[in-house]
């Protein structure tokens, strides 16, 4: 029945204004809060990695010489006896006695001549045996192009940490690609969903094993395989090989399932038209699935990178406890995270020159990961295929 003007003018009002729901504010709070939380975590890690790397870079560096003076000197000595042992330091140095600083003139045998009350400090009287500290100024010219890490020693060349890194996440990628890929293509083009349901769960196992058994398996079976293949005198104890194929197996799961999720994201249009063409399952998945997933599969390998990385417990134990700049895979090398861990579980004070170090390579780990990540980012933006 049409409405009357009488009974339009007796209906309420309808507002198309938008009603406020609080618990819509609510959840939107929420959401919102979590996202300035994670941003100003990593705002937070970036000021304390620059803050700490600046007192590296920035000052001068005491390193102990493990020199004492021999006898007690007073505040207006400025020559003295050191003992044998120790690092000597040369002359034109600034070494340190308790909290004053010195130039150091001469050095004639065992007989230190000074510039006392250097750099505005107060000179004063300093007992027997005090020990020795020598000034040391690490560039970052040095940190990036030096080939010999050892802070106490005056050397801050990072590249045997770095390539012992690299060289480890290269042997991983080269394991995790083949196998984690195959597996994507078996669960997304060949497997039956009863098969899928089965494998996938299984294969991300993987990603939950704890990584210290990943390390004792790399030292414990990994070495051990690796020396009955290729000789006892080929491959070390420690070492780069067996901790990059167990590193390997460990992002497997992260390769294989992000490159699933990116195949399962094709159209099954395309797979259709293949093999509307004459195109056999295996030709279909190489040359129709996999081209058209590449940004997502790409994503997963540059993450996986990172992930191997900074990994930590497996090249901890299996990969070398010290510094070395070596290109063979079988030698033992330490990584720059290994190298955190195992000065950090020392006894390192505050604000010395080992502490301080940990800083500057932690930096440098956060800008490979930020680099490898925004280049991700650009490769998803470049290669991404959009289907209507």
């Amino acid at each position: 029945m049409p409405l009357t003007r009488a009974t339009e003018q007796s209906l309420p009002a309808t507002s198309l204004k938008r009603k406020l729901r609080l618990r819509e504010l609510v959840i939107q709070a929420v959401l919102f809060l979590c996202g300035l939380f994670s941003i100003f975590v990593t705002v937070g890690i970036i000021y304390e990695l620059g803050k700490e790397s600046m007192l590296f870079f920035g000052r001068t560096q005491w390193e102990r010489t493990n020199k004492p003076i021999v006898a007690a000197i007073s505040a207006n000595d400025v020559q003295f006896d050191v003992s044998n042992i120790g690092a000597t330091a040369s002359p034109g140095e600034v070494i340190r006695l308790d909290d004053e600083l010195l130039m150091l003139t001469a050095v004639e045998g065992s007989t230190y001549f000074v510039e006392r009350g250097f750099r505005d400090s107060v000179a004063v009287p300093h007992a027997a045996e005090t020990i020795i500290y020598r000034g040391v100024n690490p560039s970052v010219w040095e940190f990036l192009t030096g080939t010999s890490w050892a802070p106490h020693a005056g050397q801050f060349g990072v590249l045997p940490l770095l390539n012992a890194t690299l060289m480890v996440s290269g042997i991983a990628i080269l394991v995790a690609l083949p196998l984690g890929l195959a597996a994507a293509i078996y669960l997304s083009e060949y497997a039956s969903p009863k098969a899928r349901n089965t494998l996938k769960p299984i294969l991300e196992v993987l990603a939950g094993v704890p990584t210290v058994v990943y390390g004792y398996f790399a030292l414990t079976f990994m070495t051990p395989f690796l020396r009955s293949i290729f000789g006892q005198d080929t491959v070390q104890i420690y070492n780069t090989a067996s901790a990059g194929i167990v590193i390997g197996i460990l992002i497997l799961p992260l390769v294989s399932t992000i490159s699933e999720d990116a195949l399962n994201a094709v159209p099954r249009s395309l797979r259709e038209a293949a093999y509307g063409l004459g195109a056999t399952r295996l030709e279909t998945a190489v040359r129709i699935v996999l081209p058209a997933a590449f940004s997502g599969i790409a994503a997963a390998v540059i993450i996986a990178i990172s992930r191997a990385i900074g990994e930590t417990m497996v090249v901890a134990l299996a990969a070398g406890a010290g510094p070395a700049f070596t290109f063979n895979p079988f030698q033992a090398a330490e990584t720059m995270t290994g190298h955190i861990v195992r000065i950090s579980g020392g006894d390192l004070s505050y604000d010395s020159l080992d502490y301080n170090s940990i800083f500057a390579i932690g930096l440098m780990l956060f800008v490979m990961t930020l680099a490898l990540n925004i280049f991700s980012q650009y490769i998803v933006r470049r290669f991404r295929e959009v289907y209507e």
